[in-house]
């Protein structure tokens, strides 16, 4: 594998996510941010932010599964949430859990979390980009 994710001693080791990855493959992927929509572009879990979450790794997954890369080759996450509030939370890590159990991988990555006021479409709640590193 081509990503190694790394809490280092002096810095506080999150559960939910980590401080670092190394990444030592020969080939630097950037994933477009993945949103709620299925291989025909339908909406999918419209209000429901776990729902979106979910569909957005799965896409992610997909995409790397494309390239001949899994979801465990993703080096760094970027979430951008629609009204962001730290009761949200909950409901991100059921998507992350329920993507994560689909794909058969270890869902924690490094990852930077921001909220925003809105997304290119209005029933977007969640997108997700990805930045992975294969051989």
């Amino acid at each position: 594998m081509a990503v190694t994710l790394v809490n280092p001693e002096g810095l506080p080791k999150p559960e939910a996510y980590r401080q670092l990855s190394i990444a030592t493959g020969s080939k630097l992927v950037f994933i477009a941010g993945q949103v709620a929509r299925d291989a025909e572009g339908r909406r999918v879990g419209e209000g429901d932010l776990a729902a979106q979450v979910e569909q957005a790794y799965l896409n992610i997954g997909t995409a790397m599964a494309e390239i001949g890369g899994s979801f465990d080759d993703v080096a760094k996450l970027t979430a951008y949430v629609v009204d962001w509030s730290p009761e949200k939370m909950q409901l991100l890590g059921e998507g992350v859990s329920r993507a994560a159990a689909k794909l058969g991988v270890d869902p924690v990555k490094p990852i930077t979390l921001l909220g925003v006021a809105a997304l290119a479409e209005p029933d977007l709640l969640v997108e997700i980009e990805a930045t992975a590193v294969i051989d």
